[in-house]
């Protein structure tokens, strides 16, 4: 709330009263709380908005992140381009947003699950798996069955599957080694983790937001 507060002032205002008015080529800005980009068509006028928002903020005695804050190159690749290497991706609200070409060939924006993000819920997930080993098994399920679906409802964005996929696969292994350790008999068999499936079947990945 604070950060939209200060924000709306400090930049939403400032950009469409001042920056926009002075910008010759086309420019935009999405901003939620207080992450925010801003796109321009022409890089000499990027360089100089990038320039004076130190400027801008330090007036109201914020500061930009030193690395977070970059210019980046997205450009779309030429018609004739077999890849989009070399075009420049950046993150966003948890997404990395990069060039891609759909099936009819045209090259789109696509957005995935950050690396960054991915990895830290794989790390959360594996820690709370390791934790509540020897919570009873159908609390473990619902709350299990919470994690996922909080997941899959933010990054559930299309072009996003396979990376929704490699989160429920993880979650899965993850609960069946912890479960294995919380005596010392051997792990669980693949019969029981099958039956354990049937008995608990967690929330399959799925896309539910298309833009």
């Amino acid at each position: 709330m604070l950060a939209n507060v200060f924000l709306h002032r400090v930049l939403d205002d400032w950009f469409v009263k001042v920056v926009q008015p002075r910008i010759k080529g086309q420019c935009f800005l999405l901003r939620f709380a207080d992450d925010f980009v801003i796109g321009c068509e022409h890089e000499a006028e990027a360089r100089t908005i990038l320039d004076v928002l130190p400027k801008r903020f330090g007036r109201y005695g914020l500061t930009i992140h030193p690395t977070k804050t970059t210019w980046i190159a997205f450009g779309k690749p030429n018609r004739h381009e077999v890849a989009g290497k070399g075009y420049g991706t950046f993150d966003f609200l948890g997404f990395t947003h990069y060039w891609a070409q759909s099936r009819q060939g045209s090259w789109v924006i696509k957005r995935k699950t950050a690396g960054k993000r991915l990895r830290r819920m794989k790390k959360s997930l594996w820690q709370w798996c390791r934790d509540n080993r020897h919570t009873p098994l159908r609390v473990q399920y619902r709350i299990w069955c919470q994690k996922l679906r909080g997941h899959f409802q933010y990054y559930g964005i299309r072009g996003n599957y396979r990376m929704l996929e490699v989160m429920y696969r993880h979650g899965e292994a993850a609960w069946r080694y912890w479960l294995s350790r919380r005596s010392q008999q051997s792990a669980i068999s693949w019969e029981t983790v099958e039956k354990l499936r049937k008995a608990f079947p967690l929330p399959m990945p799925r896309i539910i937001h298309a833009i």
